[in-house]
């Protein structure tokens, strides 16, 4: 395929996931308003942060006084998840020069991930599958941006939206990547003892619970694929 043909396949095969993501940009757009930031304070927040996750709970944590040290630290550990992402994405991007990787690297969230692996996953030697990586993230990195302006204007128009459930799009958006991504037992593992943890720590305080659910789910995953690792290399001696 040409250059073109990949930049709108990568637009294309997004969309599906920006419907999730949308609703919870607007969710985040009127919360950063409601917590007292600026419209152009939460406006910058999306443009230079560009992570759902890390976003809602730096807001969480300002609106409840935390410092700054323990809002960087909480988004930090969330979002160590990135640098998996770039990691697993590092072999197809290598040979790219830095004017390409930088923004990349930059627009590489999970839904851009998770079209993208299944992208550079198929045996083909189209040498212009960073087309289809730029359209996937630019599309999903612009209709952020869209839909933190909506929070906006709906923030400061409409009270409480937040409370109208629209966040559920996100959380089934979340499902829907990670399930068909799950084809290991080490995999499978790590989720079920993320969750778990997550919900005995629920209740404690500057979301915690989400930094021991992320490092938990960590340790029992590459605890499980160096066990099976050995096995193998066992099995073969």
């Amino acid at each position: 395929m040409s250059r073109s043909q990949e930049f709108l396949h990568g637009c294309r095969d997004i969309l599906p996931l920006i419907v999730g993501a949308i609703p919870f940009g607007i969710i985040f757009g009127t919360l950063a308003i409601g917590a007292g930031l600026s419209s152009w304070q939460a406006i910058g927040m999306s443009a230079l942060v560009f992570a759902g996750s890390a976003q809602f709970i730096a807001i969480t944590l300002i609106t409840g006084g935390v410092g700054a040290a323990v809002v960087l630290l909480t988004t930090f550990v969330v979002n160590l998840r990135h640098a998996l992402y770039s990691a697993s994405m590092q072999p197809f991007v290598r040979h790219l020069p830095s004017r390409w990787r930088v923004p990349l690297a930059f627009w590489l969230t999970d839904e851009a991930f998770a079209v993208i692996q299944h992208r550079y996953a198929r045996d083909d030697a189209s040498p212009y599958k960073h087309w289809f990586f730029l359209g996937a993230g630019l599309t999903m990195y612009l209709s952020w941006q869209l839909a933190t302006l909506a929070g906006i204007a709906f923030g400061q128009a409409v009270p409480n939206v937040a409370s109208w459930g629209l966040d559920f799009a996100m959380i089934a958006t979340f499902i829907g990547i990670a399930v068909p991504m799950m084809r290991t037992r080490p995999q499978v593992a790590s989720a079920l003892v993320a969750a778990g943890v997550a919900l005995l720590t629920w209740e404690l305080p500057y979301k915690l619970g989400l930094i021991a659910a992320a490092l938990a789910g960590i340790i029992v995953g590459v605890w499980l694929e160096r066990r099976a690792e050995r096995q193998l290399q066992a099995e073969a001696c």
